[in-house]
């Protein structure tokens, strides 16, 4: 009698498992791609570094694709179709952590907050994945919400211009410059002028909102809106990656874009560990990150439980924490080779359940093209290139989808018999959207708690939890977590 293998387990022809493993990377690339753009920016690193975060951040996702779809040892790896990707969760801190100290010294604290973050996760993992019972669906749904909300801010300034710096909305007047190269040169006969003083930017700037890149942007969502529209399966799934792809096939056509970068980056280059130098680590930014690890795991949870339903493969607690400490271990990777948090993309859960395709190397097979995309130097330094418009007009869809992810979790949250489940939402949102509305509100606060409280999703998870924790108390409830994770389909 031959032993019957579970479809989980099955081994696909090598062309059908390569097709398949391509069309996996595909539907994740462009959100995988973006996490480095935004963070490398918000370090002022130059494009060879940004270009060289993306490469390795290639890289390590097919890394943590390959333990956590393979398994390694006893301890990871929960054997599922399951991509790996850089979660957009940590992303605020990680630009808070960026704006506060920027260039390559800002690297070494940020990469050691996501070591000593991947570390504590590996050590917590089993007592996360009996946490359940905190992350109800309007704690999640309402964490997810404000990521998209915040994250929104992001894909805006891609589109029109930072707020600060030579994309401002303003420039100092030039008259006003001339007057003070005046006043300060030898001879002058005003008086010296004041340490610290500064000219407020009043005119227009040209670069800012620029009409013909926001045209482009237009291009982009109009295009992605175009195959959402009239298309189906494969090709709706990999909208976002096309919209780019035409975006800058645009930029390149109008003289936005160039290739010069991508002409002098080498064919092939190994990921080499600690590119920014030793890690520096930082308590509160290792706590901060952790935390964010924490949501991190638990909405991991929900999507192996929900994996587990599709698959028709029963998976138990200690499965549950050899996969969560696999996402600490893809985090502590990330940290050492310069690049960030990992989690299960769930855009490629969504894709096992379209396919019905459920083994899971298939996964593997991606987990290894995207390895040797990680080693295609070519490859990042030509995402780096493209120009921000185009990325901003991928960016509204990319985070707005994320905070409509939120809502569809909170649409099935009982809002009818249960009235605390609004003020829940309503508060933890509200509490979320300080630093976005008020980012100076921390200026009298101690210094040492600022990244604690620079994070609106941080704020918005702790305040939910707590809110939470305070008027429903911690009711257990698998089957609604299970749900929530199925309309969890855009990370």
């Amino acid at each position: 009698m031959t032993e019957t293998v579970h479809p989980v387990d099955e081994h696909l022809p090598a062309g059908k498992l390569t097709a398949l493993g391509l069309q996996h990377v595909l539907v994740m690339y462009a959100g995988a791609v973006a996490v480095p753009l935004i963070v490398g920016r918000a370090l002022n690193l130059s494009p060879e570094h940004v270009a060289m975060l993306v490469s390795a951040d290639l890289f390590c996702c097919g890394i943590a694709t390959l333990i956590q779809s393979l398994g390694a040892t006893r301890w990871f790896g929960i054997k599922l179709p399951v991509m790996m990707g850089v979660t957009f969760a940590a992303v605020s801190p990680m630009v808070a952590i960026a704006n506060a100290n920027p260039g390559p010294s800002g690297a070494q604290i940020l990469f050691g907050s996501i070591i000593g973050a991947g570390i504590i996760s590996i050590l917590i993992a089993p007592f996360v994945s009996r946490m359940l019972r905190f992350f109800p669906p309007v704690v999640t749904g309402t964490i997810i919400a404000i990521i998209g909300i915040t994250l929104m801010r992001v894909g805006i300034n891609w589109i029109f211009g930072n707020p600060f710096g030579p994309t401002a909305p303003n420039v100092v007047d030039p008259a006003y410059l001339k007057w003070l190269a005046d006043a300060t040169a030898p001879g002058s006969a005003l008086p010296a002028v004041p340490k610290g003083l500064a000219i407020i930017p009043t005119v227009p700037n040209p670069k800012y909102a620029d009409l013909t890149g926001v045209g482009v942007a237009a291009v982009v969502l109009a295009t992605i809106l175009l195959i959402c529209r009239f298309t189906k399966g494969f090709l709706a799934n990999i909208s976002v990656l096309i919209g780019i792809v035409v975006g800058g096939v645009l930029a390149t056509a109008i003289g936005l874009m160039t290739f010069d970068k991508v002409g002098k980056a080498a064919w092939f280059d190994i990921v080499l560990p600690f590119q920014f130098g030793m890690p520096i680590f930082d308590v509160v930014s290792i706590l901060t990150m952790s935390l964010i690890m924490i949501v991190v795991m638990i909405e991991s949870t929900g999507m192996f439980l929900a994996l587990s339903e599709m698959t028709g493969r029963k998976i138990e607690q200690p499965d549950l924490a050899r996969g969560l400490r696999t996402d600490g271990l893809g985090t502590l990777i990330g940290g050492i080779f310069n690049t960030f948090p990992y989690t299960s993309f769930s855009q490629n859960v969504g894709l096992v359940a379209v396919t019905g395709v459920r083994s899971r190397f298939v996964c593997v097979a991606g987990g290894v093209i995207l390895i040797v995309l990680g080693l295609l130097p070519k490859m990042g330094a030509l995402v780096e290139s493209l120009p921000t418009v185009v990325l901003g007009g991928a960016g509204l869809v990319m985070f707005g989808m994320v905070a409509a992810t939120g809502i569809r979790i909170l649409a099935g949250v009982d809002f009818k018999t249960n009235r605390y489940n609004s003020l829940i939402v309503a508060i933890a949102i509200g509490v979320g959207m300080v630093p976005l509305i008020a980012p100076n509100f921390k200026q009298w606060m101690p210094h040492a708690i600022h990244p604690l409280i620079e994070s609106g999703i941080l704020l918005t998870s702790i305040a939910a939890v707590l809110l939470n924790l305070y008027f429903n108390g911690a009711k257990q409830d698998t089957e609604a977590t299970v749900a929530a994770a199925r309309q969890a389909d855009a990370h």
